[in-house]
């Protein structure tokens, strides 16, 4: 007898890292609850869109409440969705702090608790955060406070979350990124960007998405911040 499918909840899932997400997570045959503020309908009755704010806790409720409904089950939570704001440290605007704070760290903690309920309950599951490196490593010309508060944070909350829930089932890992080849970096700032890794070049979306794909087979890893960053958290 078949053994009823897995689901997985990707967040920032209409482009870039998170549309990747949703394609292979469909490939290893999971049904896919995608969520993010322009996505589209899917023609595919294996992925269930949830257009929102992700910092909008009513957003997080209905991707969890309409994903139990259609699918049944929660099995692995990725929440992608970020934004990052480079600007010097005295010129954020409230606005900006809002924006950051809002997506960054509301939405992974609305999405995730609801999510950890559903997983509690079925004493198994697997969370992911998508991090940055710039939390270890500050690079000179990047300003990225509102990025090392907010991404610092989930990676601080990942490992806690690791040990609140391993004896319950539950693994949470984070994966701490370099600069990748993604929608939000033009195309003109690619070789900058490369330079700022020692394997000189920019990571791609494909990278990223190994990375998760390896900690959801990973049976024994919880609480691993994996960094996918071309060496730069190592050093310079």
């Amino acid at each position: 007898m078949r053994s009823e499918p897995k689901v997985a909840v990707i967040t920032g899932a209409s482009r870039g890292i998170g549309a990747a997400l949703v394609k292979a997570y469909r490939e290893r045959d999971y049904r896919v609850i995608a969520t993010a503020r322009s996505v589209k309908p899917s023609n595919d009755d294996g992925v269930l869109a949830i257009p929102g704010d992700i910092a909008d806790r009513r957003t997080a409720e209905r991707a969890i409440s309409l994903g139990m409904a259609r699918f049944g089950r929660i099995d692995t939570l990725v929440n992608n969705a970020g934004i990052f704001v480079a600007r010097p440290f005295t010129q954020y605007s409230e606005a900006d702090y809002a924006a950051v704070l809002g997506v960054n760290l509301a939405g992974f903690f609305h999405t995730t608790q609801l999510a950890i309920a559903e997983m509690e309950k079925q004493g198994s599951g697997h969370i992911v955060q998508i991090t940055t490196s710039l939390v270890d490593h500050a690079l000179d010309g990047v300003p990225s406070v509102l990025a090392s508060l907010t991404k610092g944070g989930l990676n601080a909350a990942t490992k806690s979350l690791a040990i609140e829930y391993a004896k319950r089932g539950i693994r949470v890992n984070a994966v701490a990124l370099g600069a990748i080849k993604t929608p939000m970096h033009p195309v003109a700032a690619h070789a900058q960007l490369g330079a700022i890794h020692p394997v000189g070049h920019m990571g791609e979306i494909a990278d990223v998405v190994e990375a998760v794909l390896y900690l959801e087979g990973a049976s024994f890893v919880t609480g691993e911040i994996l960094h996918v960053d071309g060496g730069q958290s190592a050093g310079h």
